[in-house]
């Protein structure tokens, strides 16, 4: 009896495997395409000359630990002697970016930090940047923006229309504040407005100390306008007008290393992960934390979207 091809028997399940290796091939030159595309040729904390550590804050700050990881590592590295945060960030959550401030001012302690700002440093970018021991910025590069937003959607006329109605059991008052069928109480937005001003004050003692300024000027200044990295030199925000380059000058400096192309080296990143990219990467915003992670942030951020 002649033997039957397994493709004979179960062409549909043959089908299958076909497609499958065709996806798995498919999946892996994407993978291989991104990870050359998206991944940077940088220097690692494998390098073996001393150097400059480059801590890059990029997008809108939505967690911190990556960058407290890196920062531990270099703060530990006897190879890095300085380390220059490039930021080009409209800020993010509160806690996060309190988070970075934290961990670049306990790195301070140990050695040199330098701040150089991008296009966009404001907010909890511009948070971030206090914990160094000196700021850089572009005469045009965005910053200030020193405030606390907190934003609900309230669709009550448009579950109205289409009869959409919730029923609500709560320990307490305010367990459901924020709610999206109703509009704000004169009780809830009074808790919130204290929770904000609370959490503004935070930021505006972080500028007084950090800046040297007196807490009545930085008051005046902390009503969420942006400044032009220039004006933000005028009023004592920032300390140098200069760019990416310039900061390596002063770090290397710092670091007593020579100014002339020092070597800079950059956090050892982990293979390139598609998966990880949409969920963790700075594109885009971190596409699975906006679906996922839908409800209202105390954000020091500018520009946030509505």
């Amino acid at each position: 009896m002649t033997k039957r091809l397994f493709r004979q028997d179960h062409p549909v399940l043959f089908g299958f495997f076909i497609l499958g290796g065709i996806f798995l091939m498919f999946w892996g030159g994407i993978t291989f395409f991104l990870a050359r595309i998206i991944t940077p040729d940088h220097g690692n904390l494998f390098s073996q000359e001393a150097g400059i550590g480059i801590l890059e804050i990029k997008g809108v700050i939505v967690s911190a630990e990556e960058q407290m990881k890196d920062l531990t590592a270099f703060r530990n590295d006897n190879k890095v002697k300085a380390i220059i945060v490039r930021i080009d960030s409209p800020g993010g959550a509160v806690g996060a970016s309190q988070e970075l401030f934290e961990e670049i001012k306990r790195t301070d302690k140990v050695k040199p930090v330098i701040a150089s700002m991008g296009s966009v440093a404001a907010s909890g970018g511009y948070y971030a940047a206090l914990g160094t021991r000196e700021i850089f910025a572009n005469p045009g590069t965005i910053t200030g923006s020193i405030g606390v937003i907190l934003k609900f959607a309230n669709l009550k006329e448009l579950f109205d229309k289409i009869g959409y109605k919730s029923e609500v059991v709560k320990s307490g008052a305010l367990k459901d504040i924020g709610a999206s069928d109703r509009p704000l109480s004169t009780e809830e937005r009074a808790f919130l407005q204290a929770l904000i001003d609370n959490v503004h004050s935070q930021f505006i003692q972080a500028v007084v100390q950090q800046r040297n300024l007196t807490e009545d000027t930085v008051r005046g200044l902390a009503d969420g306008r942006i400044f032009s990295g220039a004006q933000a030199q005028e009023y004592g925000l920032v300390d140098t007008l200069g760019n990416f380059t310039n900061a390596i000058d002063k770090a290397a400096t710092l670091a007593g290393l020579e100014p002339d192309q020092p070597n800079l080296i950059y956090p050892k990143k982990e293979d390139f992960n598609l998966l990880h990219f949409f969920s963790q990467g700075n594109a885009a915003g971190s596409l699975f934390n906006t679906i996922l992670n839908n409800y209202p942030v105390l954000a020091y951020q500018w520009a946030t979207p509505r």
